[in-house]
């Protein structure tokens, strides 16, 4: 009966969301009304939901986005569902607080160097890698160094350090690479501990590729020095120094942390022959709406991946097809390790993301093509 309803008036007053909000999220699919009148397009809701309206409005109240509340609020119960989508929000936002940190670490030493200008120095680290490792993360990056001279900011690789780690970090806004290497510490009783540093450093593709050249596979470990205006690399008595890119690097790490829909193993080798032997569609999706060949990867029902015809019909409702640049996708395999991948895929306008399993800091992202209707 009508009387056992709630209007959106009362809803809205005794959940905390807004009327505006409550028909927000009725045309998002979220929260729909239980009748809404034909004549006056009026909302009503059943008792029952307002427990859902309530939660939703905590859900908003943390930032979830939209796709997570849907989630928590359609999981199956005791599935477990809800829990996992707020764990892995959880994770977003300590990571996002970490990422601030760091940036507000950086933002008040460029405030010293602003208000004392004779006197602020870049601060330098000092610190060392192994060899292998540096070749390994440089070899799994170089190929997404940007070539766009309107974009000098893209035609390096970004060495940033970040305590124990340092990351390799390579786009050209179509495609992303990172590969993430340990630091050692410091064995030079000069040398400047970097388990807890901070520096970045945008190396020219040409330092890069030089360094590369010295790290054989008989080389002895890497002392890299990043933060000051000039990069320097010595391996085995060899010496390369060349001044950083000076531009501000786009923040990469939202591409870090992906929420993938699917996630499915296969061994590189057979998804390198089905992507080369696999009908392509030719679309001006390139590099400054250059045609390209675009390979669509399938995952259907049973969770299964194939490499489908472009020009094949709309899956089912529960299958998913991601189309992306096939010359970048070869590229991006021909980078990564030969034996198990790992691909995570989101949805067809979502990043598909390419991950090694014995290298999990290692990994490159391929921007969507939208094929037309």
């Amino acid at each position: 009966m009508e009387s056992d309803l709630r209007s959106i008036g009362e809803l809205a007053r005794d959940s905390g969301l807004s009327v505006s909000a409550l028909r927000f999220y009725d045309g998002a699919d979220v929260l729909a009304p239980a009748r809404v009148d034909p004549r006056t397009g009026y909302r009503w809701y059943a008792p029952e939901q307002l427990a859902d309206a309530r939660l939703l409005a905590r859900l908003r109240r943390v930032g979830l986005p939209l796709a997570g509340i849907r989630a928590v609020l359609g999981a199956a119960p005791g599935s477990g569902e809800g829990r996992r989508v707020l764990d892995a929000h959880l994770r977003r936002l300590e990571d996002g607080l970490a990422d601030a940190r760091r940036e507000l670490s950086l933002i008040r030493r460029l405030i010293d160097e602003r208000e004392n200008p004779m006197t602020a120095t870049p601060e330098e680290h000092r610190f060392t890698v192994p060899a292998r490792a540096l070749a390994g993360a440089l070899d799994a990056v170089r190929f997404a160094v940007g070539g766009d001279p309107e974009l000098p900011v893209l035609s390096g690789v970004l060495f940033d350090l970040d305590g124990g780690l340092l990351r390799l970090v390579a786009t050209d806004r179509y495609r992303m690479a990172l590969a993430e290497i340990p630091v050692d510490a410091p064995e030079a009783p000069d040398a400047s501990d970097a388990s807890g540093a901070s520096a970045a450093a945008i190396v020219p593709a040409a330092l890069a590729d030089a360094v590369r050249a010295l790290l054989g596979p008989a080389a002895g470990p890497v002392e890299l020095v990043l933060g000051g205006p000039a990069v320097r690399v010595a391996v085995d008595g060899h010496r390369i120094e060349g001044a950083a890119l000076d531009h501000d690097y786009p923040d990469y790490r939202a591409l870090v942390r992906l929420d993938p829909v699917h996630r499915v193993g296969l061994p590189a080798a057979d998804l390198r022959e089905a992507v080369a032997s696999a009908p392509t569609r030719s679309l001006p999706s390139g590099p400054d709406g250059a045609d390209c060949e675009v390979t669509v990867l399938a995952v259907d029902e049973a969770g299964r991946l194939t490499v489908a015809d472009p020009d094949a019909g709309a899956p089912g409702p529960d299958a998913l097809r991601v189309a992306v640049n096939r010359d970048f996708l070869l590229e991006a395999l021909a980078a990564g390790a030969a034996g198990q991948l790992v691909l995570e895929l989101g949805g067809p306008v979502a990043p598909l993301a390419i991950r090694t399993p014995d290298r999990p800091g290692t990994f490159s992202v391929l921007m969507p093509v939208r094929l037309p209707a």
